[in-house]
């Protein structure tokens, strides 16, 4: 085992897009104080747990870099953003709010994985392949221990090459619920070409606010 690679796989905190009640996706929202005070406690319950990384690895976007730089002060690591591990391009959609759009761009009844959000955008393949992409860079840095914190979306394709599963198509598949914060653990034996998922914390799930 000693070629182990670890990884953890974090998502953002609760941005302002989440209160705001709209797609994010590109829409590029920065935390919310709650979101940031999230952050803060899973730094807080890394350190108290002795959790050790080498390195964090996070989104450009606002959400994802705040945190990883919040946790990375914290933990004193060195802080690096990769493009790869953005959300998803979800086009028209990013920054409108949910009511609107079930009315002006309401869902079809099914979007094969090939098939762009609206003409714009990605596919699920399209972020599969990036997600694989960005996997595949942080395995070939060889043995270590790594904080990825991205996105639910293309945390979850990540995790189904992992699997060996398909993109999702039309919300069908596997899914991991990953909360504000949530994480998942798991070990990369490169010698022996096996995944061991040590933890699922699915994080926070705060209510929407009023009105």
């Amino acid at each position: 085992m000693n070629d182990c690679i670890s990884i953890v796989f974090l998502r953002h905190g609760r941005s302002r897009a989440d209160d705001e009640q709209v797609h994010e996706g590109r829409y590029d929202s920065p935390l919310t104080a709650l979101g940031r005070e999230q952050a803060a406690q899973r730094a807080a319950d890394f350190l108290t747990r002795g959790f050790i990384f080498d390195s964090v690895t996070a989104s450009p976007l606002l959400r994802a870099r705040e945190t990883a730089e919040i946790i990375a002060a914290t933990l004193h690591l060195p802080l690096e953003t990769d493009p790869d591990w953005m959300e998803l391009d979800n086009g028209v959609l990013a920054g409108l709010p949910f009511s609107e759009t079930t009315v002006k761009y309401p869902r079809p009844a099914f979007r094969n994985p090939y098939e762009q959000i609206w003409g714009s955008g990605e596919s699920e393949w399209d972020i599969y392949s990036r997600a694989a992409h960005a996997l595949e860079t942080l395995i070939r840095r060889g043995p270590g221990k790594r904080l990825v914190v991205a996105h639910g979306g293309v945390l979850n394709a990540a995790l189904r090459t992992i699997a060996g599963a398909a993109p999702a198509a039309n919300n069908q598949g596997l899914f991991h619920a990953f909360g504000d914060t949530g994480y998942l653990r798991c070990e990369y034996v490169p010698g022996a070409h096996r995944w061991i998922i040590r933890e699922f914390q699915p994080g926070f799930f705060p209510e929407p606010p009023a009105g």
